[in-house]
This record gives C-alpha cells, sequence and structure tokens, in this order.
C-alpha cells in the first residue's frame, strides 16, 4: 500500500515542521540520499580533498610557524570554495528532489531532478556566493547582522528553485516571506540544523575515543610534552572521515528550509489552499 505523500503546501507549528522534516526523510531516505549521492557525488570528492587537506595543514603543526603559514591559508581558501561548490550542488539538487515529489504526488523522476539542477545551478552558486559574502560581512560587523541575514538567505535559495526566482529576485522574496515572520524561522531552522549536528556527533565517537586513548597514552610515556604524536595519521583520516559523514547529514537541512519555505508561502500567498479548492472543483 502506497503512502500518501507528504504536503509541503500548508502552513505548520513549529513543531510540525520538525516532525514533517524528519517524517519526510524517514519515508524517503532510500531515493533521497540515493539520487542526491548521484548527483553530488563529484562535489563531495571535491569537499573531501580539501578538508584532506585542510586537516593535514593544520592538524599538529602551529599557525604561527612561518613553515605553515602559506600552507595553512592555501588549505583554508581551497575549503572555503569547496564548500561553496558542495552547499550550492547538494541546495539545488534537494530541492528539485522535493520539487519532483511534489509533482509526481509522491513519485520520482530522476531525469527531472538532473534537468533542474542544470537549469538552477548557475544561478544558485551565484546566490550562495552573494549570501555567503553578506554573512560574512554581516557577522564581522557585529555578529547579529550575520545571524539575521542568513534566515531570508536560505529562504531566498529555496525561492530560487521553487518559484523559479532570479538572484536578485529570490533574494527580495526570501525578505518578503521572512518579514514578520523571522523569529519563528529562525527557531525552525536552528533546531533542525542543531538535530541534525547532534545526530553527526555519533560519528565522531571513534574520533573522540581514539584521542582520548593516544592522549593517555603519551601522558604514560617518557616525553609528555610531547602532545604532537596525538595528531597523527589515523588521528587524521578519522577526523576526515567524521566531517565527510557531517557533511552527507546536512542533505537533511535543506528539506527543514523547504517545509519553512512553503510555510511562509502560505502564509503570504495560500497557494496550496487555492490549489485545494481548484482540485476539489475539478473532482466534482
Amino acid at each position: 500500500m502506497n503512502k500518501e505523500p507528504i504536503n509541503f503546501k500548508e502552513q505548520r507549528e513549529l513543531g510540525d515542521i520538525i516532525s514533517a522534516t524528519f517524517k519526510f526523510i524517514r519515508e524517503n531516505y532510500k531515493s533521497y540520499f540515493k539520487s542526491m549521492i548521484k548527483i553530488i557525488w563529484p562535489a563531495f570528492l571535491l569537499l573531501v580533498a580539501a578538508v584532506s587537506f585542510y586537516s593535514y595543514s593544520t592538524i599538529g603543526s602551529s599557525l604561527f610557524m612561518d613553515g605553515q603559514r602559506g600552507t595553512f591559508f592555501i588549505g583554508f581558501g581551497l575549503l572555503i570554495l569547496a564548500l561553496l561548490i558542495y552547499y550550492t550542488v547538494l541546495n539545488v539538487a534537494a530541492f528539485n528532489f522535493i520539487k519532483s515529489y511534489m509533482k509526481n504526488k509522491g513519485g520520482i523522476i530522476h531525469q527531472e531532478i538532473k534537468d533542474g539542477v542544470k537549469k538552477d545551478l548557475g544561478k544558485m552558486l551565484g546566490l550562495q556566493a552573494v549570501s555567503g559574502i553578506l554573512v560574512i560581512a554581516g557577522t564581522m560587523i557585529f555578529v547579529l547582522p550575520g545571524i539575521y541575514l542568513s534566515i531570508p538567505l536560505a529562504i531566498a535559495a529555496a525561492a530560487l528553485v521553487f518559484k523559479n526566482e532570479s538572484v536578485g529576485g529570490s533574494i527580495s522574496e526570501g525578505f518578503y516571506l521572512v518579514k514578520d515572520n523571522w523569529w519563528s524561522s529562525f527557531i525552525s531552522l536552528f533546531l533542525i540544523w542543531l538535530i541534525v549536528y547532534v545526530i553527526s556527533l555519533v560519528f565522531q565517537l571513534p574520533l573522540l575515543i581514539y584521542s582520548i586513548i593516544k592522549m593517555v597514552t603519551v601522558m604514560d610515556g617518557p616525553d609528555q610534552t610531547n602532545i604532537s604524536e596525538v595528531f597523527d595519521g589515523v588521528y587524521l583520516i578519522l577526523t576526515v572521515a567524521a566531517s565527510a559523514v557531517q557533511y552527507i547529514l546536512y542533505a537533511i537541512t535543506p528539506v527543514g528550509v523547504a517545509f519553512v519555505y512553503y510555510h511562509l508561502n502560505e502564509k503570504k500567498y495560500a497557494t496550496g489552499a487555492y490549489e485545494s479548492i481548484d482540485n476539489l472543483g475539478k473532482n466534482e
């Protein structure tokens, strides 16, 4: 028996948004993550390589050593670039997956997702770059502006795909939807991010256990001041693996953004309610 597809186009309370997000993942995790992997794997491998290089350039070395300073900044720059590419591809793939899910009433057509990614990728990259600059600038000014801007800009990414907006149009739409609803949107997205982060901590336990064992070994050894022995090859591998899992789990977050977007969209436009009325008229 096929399950009733989840309706995105409706207003939801805070708890309902969170429960709907994880219900969607629970019911569609096989097709969702399979589709994500098919599309994002080049960007994911690029990110893993950047994380590996950045970790290698920083773990066990001092930023203030002249021999390491250049390597650190190169690694950091490559990591930022890889993160931008990865989050761009992931967001555009996730939103197009949901778009196909809604269009086909719970079914998924992978070719539709691929076509949507090709169409929206350039615009999403521009939006993510602008969003990153604005959030970083806002954070550097006084922290709070960066936090404030992050919410409408997150909603803007959803508007870019679901409403086929331009970069400028999606930013305007994000601010319009969040107006008078910033706190509820912030709490919803923060709680979803926090839950995903807590889940990812489970996969960091091997790194934590290994670090404790190595620390105890060093403290019991002849040279108790040589803490750099903790940061060996195994530590580096575990660090990269934990980061890789965390970035995969981040794929849950755009689903939460989509639910928040449609909740706000219904409050402003009631498009889902009008569609329901039209469908009732057609079925009579």
